[in-house]
C-alpha cells in the first residue's frame, strides 16, 4: 500500500528585492493512514511554509516544484482526467500540480489544518456552532439542521462539555483551551485523511495542552488519521509523534523513528536541540546550553550546510555543498558531511 501522503523533493521560492529565495528546499518525507508525523525546527525553518504549500495556501507570487502525492481523492473533485502518471495507485493525486478549484474542494474534506492561534483563526462574531457548520455544509448534501447536529457531535468528540449550549457561543464566550479545541473540531467535523496541526498547543498552559495532545491522539486512533505534528517543542512532539522528521533553514536535516532521534541523533543540529531542552535532571545552578549563532537569513544562505557556521563538528566539504541525506541506521536519516564521510547518494528520501 503506497503511503497516504507522499512528498517528493518540495520546494518553495518567494521572490525578494534580492531574487528567489527558498524557504523549503528539496523535502521529501512519508506520512502513512493512522500514522504521525512530527515536524520540529526553530522558528524561520520552514516548517509552517511547507504546510501551507501543501494545503495551496502558499502567498501570492510564490512559486513551487516537486510533488506532494495524496491518496484517496475522487476523480469527481478534479477538473479533467489525471494523466497516467497520477493514476498508479486509486484516487491519487498530486497537490502541487492540482487546480485551486481542486485544493478548494479537498480542503476540510480531504486534508484539514489546525492553526496556531485559534482567536485569529476564527470569526469573531459567528457562533462557534456555525462556524462548524459551515465546513460541514461547504463539502456535504446534507440540511442546515442536520449540519448543526453534526457540528455538535463534533464538538462532544473533542470533549467540550454541554457542546449543544456552548455551540450558541462566540469565539470570546471561550477559553483558550476551548477556541483550539473548537478549532480541531472544524478540522475532524468532514473525516479529512490527512491532518496538519501547526503548534497546536503554543498558547496553551501545561494541563491543557496534555488534554489537548491525548484529544489528538484518540482522535487519530478512531478515524485512523494521518498526521503532520508542527512545533518546535521536542517535549510535546515525543509525546505524540511515531516519527520525526527535523528542519533546519528549509531543509530536511534528519528523520526517523520517534525512539532513534530522541535516543541517538545523528546531525549536530538535532543533538544541540536536544541538549537545549531543559528536564528533571537539568542542572538548576546552571545556564541551559545553548546552540551559537542564529538561524542564517533566507537571502544570506552560506553555499555548503546552512549549519555549518554554528556548528562545532564542521569540516572543510561542509562548506562546499549541501549534503545529501544518507541512511545511518535502518529508517534514520541525516544529512551531515561528519555522520557520512564520502557520502554521494543522491538527495531527498
Amino acid at each position: 500500500m503506497p503511503p497516504l501522503l507522499e512528498v517528493v523533493q518540495l520546494t518553495v521560492e518567494l521572490p525578494t528585492a534580492q531574487g528567489w529565495v527558498c524557504p523549503v528546499n528539496d523535502v521529501s518525507l512519508r506520512i502513512a493512514a493512522g500514522e504521525c508525523l512530527g515536524l520540529v525546527g526553530e522558528s524561520g525553518s520552514g516548517k509552517t511554509m511547507l504546510s501551507l504549500a501543501l494545503m495551496g495556501l502558499l502567498p501570492a507570487g510564490t512559486r513551487s516544484r516537486g510533488h506532494a502525492w495524496l491518496s484517496g481523492v475522487p476523480p469527481a473533485l478534479w477538473n479533467e482526467a489525471p494523466p497516467k502518471h497520477e493514476a498508479r495507485e486509486p484516487y491519487r493525486r498530486d497537490l502541487a500540480a492540482a487546480s485551486e478549484r481542486e485544493l478548494r474542494a479537498m480542503r476540510g474534506r480531504d486534508m484539514a489544518m489546525i492553526f496556531q492561534e485559534p482567536m485569529t483563526s476564527l470569526n469573531p462574531v459567528m457562533r462557534v456552532g456555525e462556524q462548524i457548520t459551515e465546513a460541514m455544509l461547504a463539502h456535504n448534501a446534507v440540511s442546515k439542521s442536520e449540519a448543526w447536529d453534526r457540528a455538535v457531535q463534533a464538538m462532544d468528540d473533542v470533549a467540550i462539555a454541554d457542546a449543544a449550549r456552548r455551540a450558541h457561543d462566540y469565539p470570546h464566550q471561550l477559553s483558550g483551551g476551548m477556541r483550539q479545541r473548537i478549532m480541531i473540531a472544524m478540522a475532524i467535523v468532514n473525516h479529512p485523511k490527512l491532518l496538519i496541526a501547526d503548534e497546536p498547543t503554543t498558547a496553551l498552559d501545561v494541563t491543557i495542552q496534555a488534554q489537548i495532545l491525548k484529544l489528538l491522539g484518540d482522535l487519530r486512533a478512531k478515524y485512523s488519521l494521518a498526521m503532520l505534528f508542527i512545533s518546535h517543542d521536542l517535549a510535546v512532539v515525543s509525546q505524540v509523534a511515531d516519527r520525526v522528521a527535523v528542519m533546519y533553514a528549509g531543509n530536511l536535516v534528519e528523520m526517523g523513528s520517534a525512539q532513534s532521534i530522541f535516543r541517538e541523533p545523528a546531525h549536530p543540529y538535532t543533538r544541540g536541540l536536544l541538549k537545549a531542552a531543559p528536564s528533571l535532571t537539568t542542572n538548576r545552578q546552571q545556564p541551559l546550553r545553548t546552540i551559537e549563532g542564529s538561524v542564517p537569513g533566507i537571502n544570506r544562505m552560506p553555499p555548503g550546510c546552512p549549519f555549518s557556521p554554528r556548528c562545532s563538528d564542521r569540516i572543510s566539504d561542509c562548506d562546499l555543498e549541501l549534503p545529501p541525506l544518507v541512511e545511518v541506521s535502518s529508517g534514520h536519516w541525516a544529512r551531515c558531511p561528519v555522520v557520512n564521510p564520502g557520502a554521494s547518494l543522491p538527495r531527498g528520501l
